[in-house]
């Protein structure tokens, strides 16, 4: 199927590893030219030198979206090199583990910042571009903004913010053709997913113990099943969809896990 991408313009936050990254390498293999913004050196350094091997035309711009200003220099860059803008996927953050009892609202606020300000930022300063391409939108989320999680009451509102926008934007930039989607993983394996299971005593147990509970073959999703939803919302083949919130997780959310 050709998803008719091929020389768009994507920018993808926290592009150079896990979900990103995968987001990132399916972009380039439909063709797109893709615009990594993460602040992993080696990593996107590595990808980098893959995709020029490969003749895949990528910007790497190695800084971490911590405020409005490099937002608007991440896409200014990536507009001075490209000349166009054809997408964001919003999908950078960090579950911090701020919760009610163990945070601040200090840390509150922190938290919600950093997982949810440069998702507005970054589309902010691309809108003028999407308009004129009527370009799309996909919002990273997780399945705890619907589920909870507990000990983490900054992730979750920046989660659910997310989802809240991904509806707002469709409506808004309705009149510009530009459609908006979320896309919502649950259990997914990266690099942070892996440390997080290091952190228990036996992590090869609590692997099993997870995956028994997603019904779908009793197996984490892989980054590449959310990466190919990711790209077909933002391709003209989804030229339809807009608004959705699509949970990309092998039925963990919705299904009775008792199956």
């Amino acid at each position: 199927m050709d998803l008719k991408i091929k020389d768009k313009v994507f920018l993808i936050s926290g592009g150079a590893k896990g979900i990103g990254e995968s987001i990132s390498r399916t972009l380039a293999e439909e063709g797109a030219r893709v615009v990594i913004i993460d602040p992993s050196l080696e990593e996107g350094g590595k990808l980098m030198e893959e995709f020029e091997s490969k003749g895949v035309e990528a910007l790497h711009i190695p800084k971490r979206l911590t405020g409005p200003d490099i937002a608007l220099e991440a896409v200014e860059k990536a507009y001075a090199k490209f000349g166009r803008i054809d997408g964001v996927v919003n999908n950078a953050g960090a579950n911090d583990g701020v919760g009610l009892e163990n945070g601040t609202p200090e840390d509150f606020r922190a938290s919600v910042e950093k997982n949810l300000g440069h998702y507005f930022d970054l589309v902010h300063y691309a809108l003028p571009y999407l308009k004129k391409n009527k370009g799309s939108i996909v919002n990273i989320s997780s399945k705890t903004a619907v589920t909870g999680q507990g000990n983490t009451s900054g992730y979750i509102a920046a989660k659910g913010g997310q989802l809240s926008l991904t509806r707002e934007w469709a409506v808004e930039l309705l009149k510009y053709g530009i459609r908006v989607n979320a896309v919502i993983p649950a259990e997914v394996m990266t690099p942070l997913y892996e440390n997080w299971l290091n952190s228990f005593d036996n992590p090869e147990e609590k692997l099993k113990e997870i995956e028994k509970r997603i019904p779908l073959g009793n197996r984490m999703t892989k980054a590449k099943e959310i990466a190919d939803t990711v790209v077909f919302l933002l391709s003209e083949r989804s030229s339809h969809t807009t608004g959705q919130l699509l949970f990309v997780d092998g039925g963990y959310t919705h299904l009775d896990r008792a199956l």
